[in-house]
């Protein structure tokens, strides 16, 4: 056997032509140019780089995007007053806070106040509740990246056990919610899970959100299993080790290019959802007007 290789960057890619088409047709029609609004708090240049990042794709679908720099220093309260000009601002129908923040910042705080119509990158918790509800919400980029993938390749996952190693409110915890919307069943491990080794040799489907590099060892992992690795570390690592994997498991995204290109296109996809949303809006509020 052969790993099916799950292919984010040229997913990503092919989504990003019909996205440009939607968006051209959408401005035709007479719709504004979506904008993707990303604030950046500090001097990261990870972060800095991600941002970039999001940014180039924009301009590769024809979207507008709009880049907010603020310093380190930045407090909660100024922080919370540029999400509030932004939640106002007409012609931006996404809002991206860059995680991390720095620490004198209340993050919770400030994904919260970002407008539910606009919180195209999934932080808010009143999304989180909406989609894990199984009600109309833009799901966390990642994760829902992720969910992309693996319908594109025809994964199956209605019946079959995930696990999910990871908790965090951006990644573990949202694609849990999203798998058992999914009809699969879902076991979420974290810091504190005993016997790790011997659940992940349960999965059917196993996704790494860890956040600590090759953490989840490939000996763990059972024969034709469905490997999706979040993470992504210095020298090209995920967390996942791959060692002989390719060999004996059903599927694999590989790092880079699995997850990480799919997650930038759930996030211009989310915003372009955005824009034709707040349009039907404006337009049936100026009917009943």
């Amino acid at each position: 056997m052969s790993a099916l290789i799950l292919d984010g960057k040229a997913l990503a890619k092919s989504r990003e032509q019909q996205l440009h088409a939607a968006v051209k047709k959408f401005q035709d029609e007479g719709g504004l140019q979506p904008v993707l609004a990303t604030i950046l708090v500090g001097d990261d240049p990870s972060s800095a780089t991600y941002v970039q990042m999001k940014v180039n794709a924009c301009a590769r679908v024809g979207m507008g995007s709009r880049f907010i720099s603020l310093p380190a220093s930045t407090t909660t309260d100024e922080l919370l007053e540029k999400i509030d000009q932004l939640n106002n601002d007409a012609e931006v129908c996404g809002i991206l806070l860059q995680h991390p923040v720095p620490e004198q910042i209340d993050e919770r705080a400030c994904f919260d106040a970002i407008a539910i119509e606009k919180d195209v990158d999934g932080v808010t918790t009143q999304g989180f509740g909406l989609m894990a509800m199984g009600e109309p919400a833009f799901g966390s980029a990642t994760p829902a990246g992720i969910m992309t993938l693996l319908k594109h390749y025809d994964i199956a996952l209605s019946g079959k056990h995930a696990v999910v190693l990871g908790r965090s409110p951006i990644l573990g915890k949202p694609m849990a919610a999203m798998l058992l919307n999914a009809n699969a069943t879902v076991t979420i491990c974290h810091s504190r899970t005993e016997n790790l080794a011997a659940l992940v040799a349960q999965a059917d489907i196993v996704v790494g959100a860890v956040g600590q590099p090759e953490l989840i060892k490939a000996e763990w992992i059972k024969d034709g299993a469905v490997v999706v690795d979040a993470g992504y570390h210095a020298g090209g690592v995920g967390d996942i080790e791959k060692t002989g994997l390719q060999a004996r498991v059903a599927a694999l995204t590989p790092v880079p290019g699995g997850v990480g290109p799919m997650t930038i296109n759930a996030l211009i996809s989310h915003t372009l959802e955005s824009a034709q949303r707040l349009e039907l809006s404006s337009a049936q509020h100026s009917v009943i007007e």
